[in-house]
C-alpha cells in the first residue's frame, strides 16, 4: 500500500478576488474545501497550504491509477460552477500527484514532485485553451 499526495492549485482564483472581492474569494475557498472533503474517504486529509493551494493525503491508495481516479473526481467536482451569494463563480483546478515511496521517501521530496506535476498539469490545461 502507498500513500498518495495531491497538490491542487485553483485556476481563476485571482480573477475572482479581483472582480468580485476578497469576501467572495474567501467564500470560494471554504466551498472548495467542502467539495474536496465530499470527494474523499474518511481516512483522507485535506489541508489548505495558503492562497489558493490545497493538499490531499490519501493513505492506503493502491497506486498511481487510484490516485489519478481521485484527482479526476476532484477536478470534475471543482469544475462545476459555485453559487456564492448572487454570483455564479467558475473556477478550475490543476492537480499534481506523488506517491510514497515511489516518488520520494520524505515529505519534501513528495511535495516537490507533486508541485512539479501540478505545474505540468497547469501548462497542459493552458495549451488546450
Amino acid at each position: 500500500q502507498m500513500v498518495g499526495l495531491l497538490f491542487l492549485d485553483l485556476n481563476g482564483f485571482k480573477a475572482v478576488n479581483d472582480t468580485l472581492g476578497h469576501h467572495i474569494g474567501d467564500l470560494l475557498l471554504k466551498s472548495v474545501a467542502q467539495r474536496l472533503q465530499g470527494c474523499l474517504r474518511g481516512s483522507d486529509t485535506v489541508s489548505r497550504l495558503g492562497g489558493d493551494e490545497f493538499t490531499v493525503i490519501l493513505p492506503g491508495i493502491p497506486g498511481k491509477l487510484g490516485a489519478s481516479r481521485v484527482a479526476d473526481k476532484i477536478r470534475n467536482t471543482i469544475n462545476q460552477p459555485f453559487e456564492l451569494e448572487d454570483h455564479i463563480v467558475p473556477v478550475g483546478t490543476s492537480i499534481g500527484i506523488s506517491l510514497y515511496p515511489l516518488d520520494g521517501r520524505d515529505i519534501d521530496q513528495l511535495i516537490h514532485h507533486a508541485d512539479t506535476a501540478m505545474y505540468e498539469d497547469k501548462k497542459q490545461l493552458k495549451a488546450q485553451r
